[in-house]
């Protein structure tokens, strides 16, 4: 009887293991391809053991979401309707896919059944959305009504989106940017174009804004004022004085003594040995980060554009994971579509000689290893994220 129980416990271990092997093999392949041909090949033996089921219902959740990722609708409802069950970093990705498209103006009408789905299916508890994104959901689904022209339904989703500490706490992209984007565009649906020019004004004023509200600036303005006079003036001045107010705020965070950048060697994704000393002579920016870090990878579009920007000066910018594998990252990045340098401190040698805090955590490096400035957390929009690191470059270039 006890070698049947050991034999047993052995057998549901390796089954466990097996699971495990599973989930890393699928979850590594960058192609929807083939992570589909990976799931269509597993073997269905333990069809009767939960773990199992609840596994290969996950995979599915992520077959559909890789298939809409791509536009294509048709596998995205086959795997849902085969008992798809998304978790709350599925339902993150399908939120963040539906503002790309709101933001691009595409698919409006899938984004609006789709939403309206899933904010069902969460609602009536078929799914955990542990990151809050109903309300997100809410917004994208207000807004694609409103493009719809049903402006009725658009105000109804408006108001079930409450004031949610995301809005106001800089955690995930451009989470109030978005909203006051949605806002105003509603409001100018429904003929309020001065409030609505009003809200917006006072968006980029405040940096709380995306090139996305800047288009929606440029389309109320007009309505506004019947032409478009004047109007790359006014967003030009209202972007410097909000760039203005983030320098004089950058100004003030500004160490009366440096730190000495520790020279601990790093490695690429390649396995290639990288220290900050390589880069002596110019200004270097180093982001802590990790790929679970939801507002470290909210800022990498910023990061993005300040490395086109400063692309013709002596200036280099470094994502710098801590501790993870370089498989898992170079999937993640391939997958998110990022193009950002990568380094990885492994013990975490570099992050521990800072002292720093946390992720995510900048610090600028100036020419000659030297750090005056750093600044930890995520800004809370794509242009204030930028705006706070040309900030904290050009002090760190006019001081050096």
């Amino acid at each position: 009887m006890k070698k049947i129980i050991f034999l047993l416990l052995v057998s549901s271990r390796l089954w466990a293991q097996d699971l495990n092997v599973q989930a890393k093999e699928f979850y590594s392949f960058v192609n929807v391809e083939e992570a589909e041909k990976f799931y269509v090949n597993l073997p269905k033996k333990a069809s009767s053991d939960p773990d199992a089921d609840a596994l290969h219902a996950e995979f599915r959740a992520q077959l559909a979401v890789d298939w809409l990722t791509k536009g294509d609708f048709k596998k995205y409802r086959l795997y849902k309707d085969q008992g798809a069950v998304f978790n709350a970093l599925q339902i993150f990705e399908l939120s963040n896919l539906f503002e790309k498209w709101e933001a691009e103006n595409k698919f409006t009408a899938e984004v609006e059944k789709i939403s309206r789905e899933l904010i069902d299916d969460i609602e009536n508890k078929k799914f955990r959305d542990q990151f809050s994104r109903k309300e997100i959901l809410y917004e994208v689904n207000a807004m694609a009504n409103a493009r719809l022209g049903k402006l009725d339904l658009a105000d109804q989703s408006l108001a079930k989106a409450p004031n949610t500490p995301f809005r106001s706490f800089a955690y995930f992209r451009n989470t109030k940017a978005n909203y006051l984007n949605r806002l105003s565009y509603i409001l100018s649906a429904k003929g309020n174009h001065q409030q609505a020019l009003d809200t917006l004004t006072a968006a980029i004023r405040e940096a709380n804004s995306t090139d996305a509200l800047i288009g929606t600036y440029r389309e109320v303005y007009k309505k506004v004022h019947g032409n478009t006079n004047g109007l790359e003036e006014s967003i030009k001045a209202l972007q410097a004085e909000a760039y203005q107010k983030i320098y004089k705020e950058v100004e003030k965070e500004w160490k009366a003594e440096p730190i000495v950048a520790p020279d601990i060697p790093m490695t690429d994704l390649s396995g290639n040995q990288v220290k900050l000393s390589d880069h002596r002579g110019k200004i270097v920016v180093i982001d802590f980060w990790s790929t679970s870090c939801k507002p470290c990878v909210a800022a990498f579009p910023a990061f993005e554009r300040a490395v086109e920007a400063y692309k013709n000066e002596p200036f280099k910018l470094f994502v710098v994971d801590i501790g993870e594998d370089a498989q898992t990252i170079k999937t993640f990045m391939q997958k998110k579509g990022f193009g950002l340098d990568v380094l990885i401190d492994k013990e975490p040698g570099i992050f521990k000689a800072l002292k720093a805090l946390g992720t995510p955590q900048k610090y600028i490096i100036d020419a000659k290893g030297n750090i005056y400035l750093t600044g930890i957390g995520y800004a809370g929009s794509d242009h204030k994220e930028y705006f706070k690191l040309k900030a904290m470059v050009e002090l760190t270039k006019a001081r050096s």
